[in-house]
């Protein structure tokens, strides 16, 4: 029973760590909300599943109330909510390997995850054990009202106040490793205020409500006001779009989101940079942020990609070294023979190679492939890095 209660609670709280709320998500990131909120959804399913096996292994006389003709309406609900709940986790953690379209997964994802909330405060409310009290049918009564409340803020309040601050495409430029800049502006409002690092949820081609927003990192200066530059990747259906894009398109955006950011950690005598690929898109912005703020200190930029061909950037990065103390290191995973560069790919050795002394008082940033991330992690971490200088932005939610 108490599982029961325990898996519909954890329901209710993650309705709150998917909701965007900037404060709560500010001294975390958005990024690892949701994996939080993936982590604690795997706990949530062995409550589910332990819920009722306990109570038939305990009880066997149960079974019988499961029979069509014995089976009364609440114990539906508990069963249709139990496998919407198993359906919910197979299509999140297997949405890839099934092809499941992403935006077709979060409208199924959504309508499963209150429709299974609702099924299992039926089932509760049904079953009508420790709820007896008015004091905890209030309780009950609260948590599902709250939800729901916060539901119609989410896809009502919000896509309404993004509607008012419309933005357009203003140009898209083509970039090295099929990348596209989209540059927007705002159209009837001073635009927004970010840090630079920072992302948003980006909706082309269609309005605020219909729930087709993808994240993207800005990638251009902080110190720019209005206009927003993204740099995107060709990976999917609608990144190959961003390319198509005309000007004077609306664009809506929800945001600023993320805790990736130079301006979190001010107080060093420098920072280190660690991009894969497109991953360098927060950190470009963090550059240009640095070379308008005219900044002195010296910074280290470790840029990993496939080849010469493929790393977005590569000679902006070149000219910002006239207005920055930053020393780049490239490493390509295959070079011409002409390549003086470092080759393969980031390890150990190469950080040995170029960090500094004080390597220890620098703060990290990374951004890339998740499997970079992670090994770049352990590597720093290896060194000595103390944990609480490495930061990482992870963009692979489902």
């Amino acid at each position: 029973m108490v599982l029961g209660f325990a898996a519909t609670s954890m329901m209710a709280i993650m309705f709150f760590l998917t909701a965007r709320f900037k404060r709560v998500a500010l001294p975390f990131g958005v990024d690892i909300l949701y994996y939080f909120h993936r982590q604690v959804s795997l706990l949530l399913l062995s409550f589910v599943v332990a819920h009722p096996l306990i109570i038939i292994v305990s009880e066997p006389a149960v079974l019988d109330m499961l029979t069509p003709k014995l089976m009364n309406r609440y114990m539906v609900a508990g069963i249709v909510s139990f496998i919407m709940i198993i359906f919910i986790m197979i299509s999140s953690l297997w949405r890839k390997q099934l092809g499941i379209h992403y935006d077709n997964w979060r409208y199924v994802h959504i309508f499963l995850a209150v429709s299974a909330f609702l099924l299992a405060f039926v089932h509760i409310e049904g079953v009508g054990n420790y709820i007896a009290t008015p004091a905890k049918r209030i309780s009950w009564g609260a948590i599902m009202s709250s939800c729901l409340l916060l539901l119609s803020y989410v896809r009502l309040v919000k896509p309404c106040a993004m509607l008012r601050k419309p933005y357009e495409v203003a140009k898209v430029s083509a970039e090295r490793g099929s990348a596209y800049t989209l540059d927007i502006v705002p159209v009837g409002h001073p635009g927004l205020t970010f840090l630079p690092g920072q992302f948003v949820w980006l909706t082309m081609w269609s309005s605020p409500f219909s729930m087709r927003g993808h994240p993207f990192s800005i990638s251009s200066s902080a110190e720019q006001k209005g206009k927003l530059g993204f740099t995107i990747k060709e990976l999917g259906d609608f990144t190959r779009r961003i390319k198509d894009a005309p000007e004077s398109l609306r664009v809506y955006i929800d945001g600023p989101y993320g805790a990736f950011s130079i301006d979190r950690q001010n107080d060093t005598p420098g920072f280190v940079f660690v991009a894969g690929g497109i991953g360098i898109a927060p950190i470009m912005s963090m550059l240009r942020t640095l070379a308008d703020r005219k900044d002195k200190r010296k910074h280290l930029l470790f840029f990993a990609g496939a080849n010469l061909d493929r790393l977005t950037f590569y000679d902006e990065l070149i000219n910002l070294k006239k207005k920055l103390s930053l020393k780049i290191v490239f490493v390509l995973e295959k070079s011409d023979p002409n390549w003086e560069g470092e080759k393969g790919f980031l390890t150990c050795e190469i950080f040995d190679r170029y960090l500094s002394e004080n390597k220890y008082d620098l703060e990290y940033f990374i951004c890339g492939p998740v499997p970079m991330i992670h090994l770049v992690e352990k590597v720093l971490h290896g060194q000595g890095v103390p944990l609480h200088h490495i930061h990482s932005e992870l963009f692979d939610f489902v």
